[in-house]
């Protein structure tokens, strides 16, 4: 990747994937180190985490999965699922395993109820504290995870069921489609159209089959108690306007080295002129 210091280009045997994720290791461990050094560690809370799983549609420089269905711009696991560590000497237990949900809207008021602050009381807050587990691996609550697309409800977990409700591999091209999901197929749940599921949702158990390769239908104890949630939560949802719906070039004043070979140099200032982006996600 041309994004890759010197120091690291090649040096992995995952290619620039792996070589990104090696300079991205020694930096964090130079963060790391300066806590240390500067004696706060005991002092300070790190979460090491990402914003959507593996990038599986560039191939073999997009990273991997694992054992998960699919990747990013999908609602299956290994769109969502993305690797967390939590660090804080003498408050967190080294080694530990929490196997509670969470999501990354849950970091906002974690991060609140560690600096002893009261989470704003005119809006409402999605997120979860999460301390009481971060503090001891074995608590651990139920609580719906809703799985979204867009505006578009797509799934919802129920402790470790979870329930799809629209079907799709992701946007583009029809032969693009599944490089979404390189060499995966799971009939009845990855499908090239949008499809409809919410007379009859497809129920997989995270437990047993953690890849989504077993679907299953007519749960409907399992069913109805996800609805449950599902409905609670479309009745009370107080819908946001999502600041990444609008781009800006006014806000990207920027002239970085090598932007004269992108034709991308953004001076002089341009005006502002706020338009719908084009994600087609």
């Amino acid at each position: 990747s041309s994004g890759i210091n010197a120091e690291y280009g090649g040096k992995s045997i995952r290619g620039g994937y792996g070589d990104s994720v090696m300079e991205m290791d020694y930096c964090a461990g130079r963060i790391m180190e300066k806590l240390r050094e500067l004696k706060v560690e005991k002092n300070t809370f790190v979460f090491f985490t990402s914003d959507n799983g593996a990038a599986t549609y560039r191939g073999v420089g997009g990273g991997s999965a694992g054992p998960f269905l699919c990747g990013k711009h999908t609602t299956y696991e290994g769109g969502m699922r993305e690797p967390a560590i939590a660090w804080w000497p003498g408050t967190i237990k080294p080694g530990t395993i929490s196997h509670q949900p969470g999501t990354l809207m849950d970091l906002f008021t974690t991060s609140l109820s560690i600096a002893g602050v009261d989470a704003p009381s005119d809006r409402i807050i999605d997120g979860q504290d999460l301390t009481p587990t971060l503090t001891n691996s074995s608590h651990t609550w139920e609580r719906p995870i809703f799985y979204y697309r867009g505006n578009q409800l797509m799934a919802a977990r129920v402790g470790h069921y979870k329930a799809h409700y629209w079907l799709w591999t992701a946007h583009g091209a029809v032969e693009d489609q599944f490089m979404r999901c390189p060499g995966q197929y799971v009939p009845d749940l990855l499908t090239h159209e949008l499809k409809d599921a919410t007379d009859s949702p497809i129920v997989v158990d995270l437990n047993l089959d953690p890849g989504e390769r077993y679907p299953r239908f007519n749960h409907t104890n399992i069913i109805q108690m996800i609805n449950g949630y599902v409905e609670e939560h479309q009745r009370t949802l107080v819908k946001g306007w999502p600041s990444l719906d609008w781009c800006d070039h006014y806000i990207a004043n920027w002239a970085p080295k090598g932007c004269e070979e992108l034709d991308y140099c953004l001076t002089p200032i341009r005006e502002s002129n706020p338009v719908l982006c084009g994600w087609g996600n």
